[in-house]
């Protein structure tokens, strides 16, 4: 008996130790989209102010593809020890409704780490589309619906379910071309390849600010301090259309209490981070408040969002394998 207590005293003392020296090495955050896109921009401002709180280096590792479905499959069956962390979207919340086989429990095969910041979206345009307001947008894509094209980072995609809704709205469909990753569909966007697309401002702000594309509104219910110029989608008479995009950090399920802890904290100090949220202002994004950066809040939003979107995608008809 006295052997069996000591050994489990020295189990205890080591768990005790490892909890004390995390992280003891550099922490992965896996992005389930390619690098250049905007969940990849937001991941690396929060790894970088992550890092200082922690003091350990933050790495991020870029694992596109699918809608974001490889990226996510990676994260779950990684081992849970506080060493790889998932940052991602809505994309967490549609995924079950929108792929008939996934490698992975949304609600179940995570643990959180509370929410992060939230993105509004833009409709832009390639330079050259010859519309000067979005009134004069929606006739010419209308007129032309036949050879305008909509690009998005694929199936599950928040650029992806951003067009399902405007498509809805519009009462119009377009050619979609998907990518795999907004990176590379707003390269192409830049280049004139495709006509038009739906993105983070993250992404699009600037794009916008070079010249690069033409903005013809925000998707959220308000304008944005960013762009207080830009008229929302609602305003100029898409009625009840509000889309902004949530981000969370997950970890896989399982990891240790005092590793999520200290993430927790380090969350919690990098979203009230003046470097952090001017980074994000530039961005046209939004931290959230230490309230909503909790497992608990991530935990919440993430329920509601799988039951809010599973209808939606429903009725729309499109499902992938």
């Amino acid at each position: 008996m006295k052997r069996i207590g000591a050994v489990l005293l020295f189990f205890l003392a080591s768990g005790a130790a490892l909890a004390q020296d995390y992280p003891a090495k550099p922490v992965v955050i896996i992005v389930p989209a390619a690098a250049g896109g905007p969940t990849d921009t937001l991941t690396r401002v929060l790894a970088g102010s992550m890092g200082e709180a922690l003091k350990q280096q933050m790495i991020v590792e870029n694992a596109g593809g699918a809608g974001g479905t490889i990226g996510v499959t990676k994260a779950a069956k990684a081992r849970a020890d506080g060493y790889t962390l998932l940052l991602y979207h809505i994309g967490m919340a549609t995924a079950p409704t929108l792929y008939r086989k996934l490698q992975y429990d949304t609600l179940n095969d995570f643990d959180y780490v509370g929410q992060v910041a939230d993105v509004p979206m833009m409709l832009i345009a390639k330079k050259a589309t010859p519309a000067a307001n979005f009134a004069e947008f929606l006739a010419y894509a209308k007129a032309n619906k036949d050879k305008v094209s909509y690009a998005n980072a694929g199936v599950g995609s928040a650029s992806y379910l951003c067009g399902l809704l405007f498509m809805s709205a519009v009462q119009t469909d377009f050619t979609q071309v998907p990518y795999k990753g907004t990176g590379p569909a707003m390269n192409d966007l830049v280049g004139g390849q495709v006509d038009f697309m739906c993105d983070q401002t993250t992404n699009t702000v600037p794009q916008i600010k070079s010249g690069n594309v033409k903005a013809y509104g925000v998707t959220t219910a308000s304008r944005i301090a960013s762009f207080p110029n830009l008229p929302t989608l609602d305003e100029q008479g898409l009625k009840g259309f509000d889309l902004v995009v949530w981000n969370g950090l997950f970890a896989p399920k399982g990891i240790p209490k005092p590793a999520l802890d200290k993430l927790v904290a380090a969350l919690q100090t990098a979203v009230q981070s003046k470097a952090f949220r001017a980074r994000l202002a530039d961005l046209g994004a939004e931290p959230v408040p230490p309230s909503k950066a909790t497992p608990g809040s991530l935990g919440t939003l993430l329920k509601a969002e799988v039951e809010k979107w599973a209808p939606i995608i429903r009725k729309s008809g499109v499902y992938a394998d």
